[in-house]
């Protein structure tokens, strides 16, 4: 038994050291166990160090009855000596597994979590450059939109400057068309007159013919 626990600790040393250092036998490690934590590894591992807990409490119990045997007989006897050193040794053997195997749980823990936040920093970098092409995608088509709206104030000015010429020269036509009715009224008036005048000469023409031919008619008789 003390061969087995020497070899487990000096292959849990390893593991240890392994971690320490970045290499491919790191993330083999890590793959390995990943894979042992999933489906009855975990059963498995409480199960050993459930029995290495119970053996290394039955060898602390044998010391302490060998220890309390010496006190209450005064002699040291070889052979308690030597079961002694024995439960003494294993119980070390058997500690040490345990601390190793917490710490190499641990490590795995904390380089696990140590590789997840390196992947949500790397999609937060790669998020953050996204969002800044996005800003200059967004600046790209606020350049646009401000130059078509410089175009377009001036495409307004030229149609607001055509506008002014057009109403000044409506302006220029509605004051010559009014000079024209005025002139044209001023034209009706004189019409008018003249066909008063026109109507009295007739008038007078007609009354002279009718007094010549009334004098007439006297002679006659």
């Amino acid at each position: 038994m003390q061969q087995l626990l020497f070899a487990v600790v000096w292959l849990e040393v390893a593991v240890i050291i392994a971690f320490s250092f970045k290499t491919p036998i790191r993330k083999l490690l890590i793959m390995g166990l990943d894979r042992s934590k999933r489906g009855r590894g975990p059963m498995v591992v409480k199960t050993v160090s459930a029995t290495v807990c119970v053996v290394l409490v039955s060898s602390v119990y044998g010391m302490m009855k060998i220890q309390k045997r010496r006190v209450d007989d005064g002699s040291n006897n070889p052979t308690d000596e030597v079961i002694m050193a024995k439960h003494l040794l294993e119980s070390t053997l058997m500690g040490g597994v345990l601390f190793l195997g917490l710490m190499i749980d641990r490590l795995h823990h904390y380089m696990r979590e140590l590789r997840i936040r390196r992947k949500s920093m790397e999609a937060m970098k790669k998020q953050a450059l996204g969002s800044e092409s996005g800003k200059s995608g967004a600046s790209d088509e606020i350049r646009k939109l401000e130059d078509e709206s410089k175009s377009l104030l001036e495409k307004q000015k030229e149609l607001e400057s055509e506008l002014e010429t057009m109403s000044k020269e409506v302006r220029s036509e509605e004051s010559s068309g009014a000079a024209l009715q005025k002139q044209s009224e001023g034209f009706l008036t004189e019409l008018n007159r003249l066909l008063e005048e026109n109507q009295n000469l007739r008038d007078r023409l007609h009354n002279l013919d009718m007094k010549s031919s009334g004098s007439s008619v006297k002679k006659t008789t």
